[in-house]
């Protein structure tokens, strides 16, 4: 029987000496996360986001009862209340910027696109931020009419109340490394929200191990005629935006293709999803987002940061950007009745199960390098992690696999050779594993040695 490549035998550190463990080869509390996860709640929310009318991020923001004013003070009023119940855990602020007109073509007058952000503090790797996102903003069939309806309950009440409920969730716990759930503006008139709070996170040099964007979590019947409640997609894009002309022409010759930082968070994703929720089927698509167009996730990836957006398997489009009407027998909008709120949850706990583990795992290494040019056998050696790191393990795979095939945990050490390995026919990465045996991200090597 062929395991998943992330159940691992834990390593427990005993008088010195290092001892195989069958007792966990998974983490029991990420199946209690995925059972506090409450459908209900989350009906609630989206129910609640879809009644002040409409989001548009040019709406009325002083009204208390309908426009996107409203709505992000809810939000941020929801994640202090989730703060007073864990001893306020949260840290909630507003993060803002200011667009005119001449910014963009969908921005109709001059306004302030706000986020709310909520930060729940690691325990040793303060400044180590795994991110969820919701969008608050919604739009009706015309993006420069902010008065006209617009519910916007799949697009993206779903996203954003999955991102209150993990937040209820997770904020039970401690974690070593920082936890960020964040509501973010402007989505529609171009990714401004996202965009803001990219640069606010390079500003303040905060060390991001990846975003989850949820961008539409709540339908399952898809204007393809499928109906589907167990699947959902990740988008990731191959390779950062960013890379040198080093880094490009490394590739060339020793491959990476598919392996840069937001294609290993897709593949974390979907190896978790395995692992603690089978019944669910990730689908890994090789893309930055839908053809052609655009989510949350692609300010960070611009900036450097890993990121992936999560999302529905089936869209229906008559229910997103559209006004609330019926032509020809077909109904319209983006409304409550729309969206499944079974689905949603599951889709929450696909975010909550991974960002528990991101965060409760040790700092990647920093740096992989590999050998073994015209050798029997490949080498990798690594810069070493602090913290508590029961050691690292080496991933590898045929070049054309999507997942990591092969592993091996080869202890507390910087270097290791894989004898009869011959590096020509496979791909290679390195994890960190903690003393709870959370992992890393694996990190694709940036270097070579002989």
């Amino acid at each position: 029987m062929k395991l998943s490549p992330r159940k691992i035998l834990t390593f427990i550190a005993l008088s010195g000496l290092t001892f195989y463990s069958n007792a966990q080869e998974t983490d029991q509390r990420l199946y209690e996360i995925i059972d506090e996860v409450s459908a209900d709640s989350i009906e609630h929310d989206i129910r609640k986001l879809a009644g002040f009318g409409t989001r548009n991020t040019f709406s009325d923001t002083v009204s208390d009862t309908r426009g996107i004013g409203a709505a992000r003070r809810w939000i941020k009023s929801e994640f202090e209340n989730i703060s007073s119940k864990c001893d306020n855990c949260l840290d909630v602020f507003y993060q803002k910027d200011y667009v005119t007109p001449e910014d963009g073509e969908r921005i109709p007058k001059e306004a302030w696109v706000v986020n709310v952000v909520a930060i729940q503090k690691g325990t040793k790797y303060p400044n180590r931020y795994v991110i969820m996102s919701g969008d608050i903003d919604s739009r009706a069939s015309n993006t420069m009419d902010f008065t006209t309806d617009a519910p916007g309950a799949n697009d993206n009440a779903s996203g954003m109340a999955g991102t209150i409920e993990a937040a209820r969730v997770l904020s039970k716990y401690d974690f070593e490394s920082s936890i960020i759930y964040v509501g973010l503006s402007g989505e529609e008139q171009g990714l401004f929200g996202g965009k803001g709070l990219a640069e606010y996170a390079k500003k303040n040099n905060w060390d991001v191990i990846g975003i989850l964007n949820n961008d539409m979590i709540g339908n399952i019947e898809g204007v393809d005629g499928v109906i589907d409640n167990r699947s959902f997609r990740i988008f990731s894009e191959p390779i950062p935006p960013t890379e040198t002309e080093r880094e490009r022409r490394m590739r060339r010759f020793y491959g990476g293709e598919v392996d840069g930082i937001s294609r290993q968070l897709a593949r974390y994703i979907h190896d978790h999803v395995e692992t603690y929720m089978p019944e669910m089927n990730p689908m890994m698509i090789y893309r930055l987002d839908r053809f052609g167009r655009g989510g949350h996730h692609r300010p960070f990836n611009d900036l450097g940061f890993a990121g992936v957006r999560i999302m529905e398997a089936h869209e229906n489009y008559n229910r997103q950007h559209q006004d609330i009407r019926t032509e020809n027998g077909i109904k319209y909008g983006d409304v409550v009745e729309g969206v499944n709120f079974d689905y949603a949850k599951k889709l929450t706990a696909v975010n909550a199960i991974n960002l528990a583990s991101l965060a409760w795992a040790p700092p990647a290494p920093a740096k992989v390098e590999i050998g073994g040019i015209v050798e029997p056998s490949t080498k990798l050696r690594w810069d070493a992690v602090e913290g508590d790191v029961a050691g690292f393990k080496i991933y590898w795979r045929d070049t054309t696999a999507p997942q990591w095939q092969n592993s091996r945990f080869v202890g507390n050490v910087t270097e290791f050779t894989l004898e009869g390995i011959v590096i020509d026919n496979y791909l290679f990465g390195v994890a960190a594993v903690g003393k709870n045996g959370h992992e890393s991200l694996v990190v694709f090597p940036s270097g070579t040695f002989r």
